[in-house]
């Protein structure tokens, strides 16, 4: 979590600053100017207070954007990593724009398994999802302070993380004027990206949800339009209304949606966002209220393609029998927001009575 005690904060800056090695693996410290976290012992220049934020775990520097330093190397050296987690997490520095599977692993002599259960162990993550943190805050990184290689009169995108997207066709200005805006805020549940076009927010995920690569390729290639770092009306208002919904003073959003996809994904999504604030619904009484009784597994498809999750509230989607199924954000998550929503809305009842 991000530290906030400002006694612990002034104990572990001096830390950093003196390289104290007792504190490796302590904290994760944030550099906001540079973009990257280090460990205490990192021998760069130190960076001034108002500068860092401090983290007691290695996956928070990653979630909040901040890319591993290249001199401390955190990934490996806060743990001491064997010989093949080192050379895993080397080669995926120098492939940033490439997914490196199971496969290229064992062409290198390298132990997926090994690699995978190190990360598990001191990380509490997998090496395939270190690996899609890196990539994105690499690419965002990119974007904030303008180190991607322009084109005359090119924005500079997130394409460099789309494998199969394509540019769209038309003329420089047109490409120019249809962009997608991409926004990182915090929440209680952790860090989320906000998209939008000029007509409404199409995406609004945790960082760390698993399909997040794949969500931004769809709608570049469904947009027609690059992924660029900014924000517009729509995003301030997104982000000021997710603020109230966690704060449980907002139980509807009225923010403008951009939801790209097939006749049939928006008819179950608009189907979605009837659902009431603190109730829930089955795939089969969606299929239902759509008039579809038989389509119970394509609107389970179609929820689980939704791009805009809280506000299209899939969350509030559980099994027939009452029990919790797959959310894109986590099990965990999804309860969170159901007994979050649950204790609300009673709340708001309790102050409709009339009191004595």
């Amino acid at each position: 979590m991000l530290i906030t005690d400002t006694s612990q904060i002034d104990t572990y800056y001096r830390a950093l600053v003196e390289r104290a090695r007792d504190y490796i693996g302590v904290f994760f410290v944030g550099v906001r100017t540079t973009g990257v976290f280090c460990i205490a012992s990192c021998n760069a220049r130190k960076p001034k207070l108002e500068n860092v934020e401090f983290y007691s775990q290695f996956k928070d520097a990653l979630d909040a954007g901040f890319r591993p330093c290249k001199i401390c190397r955190p990934t490996e050296n806060s743990h001491t990593a064997p010989a093949m987690v080192v050379a895993a997490i080397d080669l995926a520095r120098h492939h940033l724009k490439a997914r490196i599977t199971d496969w290229d692993l064992k062409q290198r002599d390298i132990s997926p398994e090994l690699v995978r259960r190190w990360f598990l162990k001191h990380h509490g993550m997998t090496f395939q999802a270190f690996q899609r943190m890196l990539r994105i805050n690499h690419a965002l990184q990119e974007l904030k302070t303008g180190r991607r290689r322009r084109e005359a009169g090119e924005h500079d995108s997130l394409h460099g993380l789309a494998y199969t997207y394509k540019k769209p066709t038309g003329s420089a200005s047109s490409e120019a004027a249809q962009v997608i805006l991409i926004h990182r805020f915090t929440t209680q549940l952790g860090p989320m990206f906000v998209c939008a076009t000029e007509k409404g927010v199409c995406l609004l995920e945790f960082v760390d949800r698993r399909a997040l690569e794949t969500e931004f390729n769809d709608l570049q290639r469904l947009l027609k339009a690059p992924i660029v770092d900014g924000e517009n009306d729509h995003i301030r208002q997104a982000v000021q209304e997710m603020g109230e919904y966690f704060s449980g003073q907002r139980t509807e959003f009225s923010v403008a949606l951009d939801l790209p996809g097939s006749e049939f994904q928006r008819s179950v999504w608009q189907i979605l966002q009837t659902v009431p604030y603190g109730q829930t619904a089955s795939y089969m009484e969606q299929a239902e209220r759509l008039g579809r009784p038989s389509a119970v597994r394509a609107v389970a498809s179609a929820n689980g393609a939704n791009r805009v999750s809280i506000i299209v509230p899939c969350h509030r989607v559980i099994g027939k029998d009452g029990s919790l199924i797959g959310y894109g954000g986590g099990l965990p998550r999804k309860r969170w927001l159901l007994d979050h929503e649950k204790r609300h809305a009673m709340q708001g009842q309790l102050d409709l009575l009339p009191s004595h």
